[in-house]
């Protein structure tokens, strides 16, 4: 049997940070596969200073050689004005928006506690808020249609780093973001996800002088070699995926990477429990606790809350909900 060609025909997508890495692949992918597609980006260095528009207007010229539909937009994601006016791009220019990828991002060089509150504020502005002014001014969109695909962008710093604190919360942020538009989306028919990325980009390349402080620690370990093989084009197909009205999941995450594709999840083990729970107790069964047989992976906070309710001690004796 023929393996089926996923296409976008009819479709248009919304790209930021598409005028290099990542985004431009996500975005030559998707017009190559029939989708009208707006090139997003404003164009700063990877601190997010700065500003230019030749970036967007190279990918959308790409794509117009190639026959595709596209259109360029510099404006920031880091503020609702700006996410208004990505949106008014697509319906402007193509009839509305079906497909938002969050792909637009910023890394500075950042250490605790050197760094303040001003860093986890620029990282916050652009990873997180940014994709939230943009799905939020794409989602009136999706909804009146009864379809949409929303692609967040995380990262494996969400495993913990001490190099990149203020970028990690950021990208933490985005996964109880998209979670929760998740179920949010269900009743509309809009799916949202999240790829977790490994490509040599301008943000992830180990030889940049911006990844200078974690540089020592990937350069003795045979990663180190394997950076060349993370080519963004290699990302782009999991995005596509996820972006594809053939999704057959939300609220996920996955990790993306030289070819290689993996589920990431939050998971709860059985734990232990006791009516008159004391420190020692959590001493005693530490190794209870950290069992991680038949752990348990939650799909929402209603089916959590079921999962928790049933284990607090004493709730079996209890009258079912709803009655007396």
């Amino acid at each position: 049997m023929s393996e089926e060609t996923l296409r976008f025909d009819g479709r248009t997508a919304i790209v930021t940070g598409a005028g290099r890495g990542m985004g431009r692949t996500h975005a030559l992918l998707l017009a190559a596969r029939g989708a009208n597609v707006v090139v997003n980006d404003l164009g700063g260095a990877v601190d997010g200073s700065g500003s230019d528009a030749e970036p967007a207007s190279s990918v959308v010229a790409e794509i117009e050689a190639q026959g595709g539909n596209a259109v360029a937009n510099t404006a920031s994601v880091a503020s609702p004005e700006g996410a208004e006016s990505i949106v008014a791009s697509a319906v402007e220019r193509f009839g509305g928006v079906d497909i938002v990828v969050n792909n637009a991002g910023i890394l500075t060089s950042h250490q605790v506690p050197e760094s303040g509150a001003d860093d986890v504020e620029r990282h916050l502005s652009v990873h997180l808020m940014g994709a939230f002014n943009v799905t939020r001014a794409a989602w009136p969109q999706m909804a009146s249609n009864g379809y949409g695909r929303v692609v967040m962008t995380t990262s494996c710093a969400i495993f913990g780093s001490p190099f990149l604190a203020s970028y990690g919360a950021a990208k933490g942020g985005l996964v109880g973001l998209a979670r929760n538009l998740a179920t949010a989306g269900a009743e509309h028919g809009i799916k949202v996800n999240l790829v977790a990325p490994y490509a040599k980009t301008r943000m992830a390349d180990p030889d940049s002088d911006i990844n200078q402080s974690a540089r020592s620690d990937v350069s003795q370990t045979p990663a180190a070699t394997v950076f060349d093989l993370l080519l963004p084009e290699l990302v782009s197909p999991v995005v596509a995926f996820f972006a594809h009205e053939s999704c057959p999941v939300t609220g996920e995450i996955y990790a993306a990477g030289g070819g290689r594709v993996a589920r990431m999840f939050l998971a709860e083990t059985q734990g232990y429990a006791k009516g008159d729970l004391t420190p020692e107790d959590v001493l005693a069964h530490w190794q209870t606790i950290q069992d991680e047989t038949d752990y348990y992976v939650p799909p929402d906070i209603t089916d959590y809350t079921t999962f928790f309710m049933e284990r607090v001690p004493g709730a079996a004796s209890l009258p079912a909900s709803g009655t007396v």
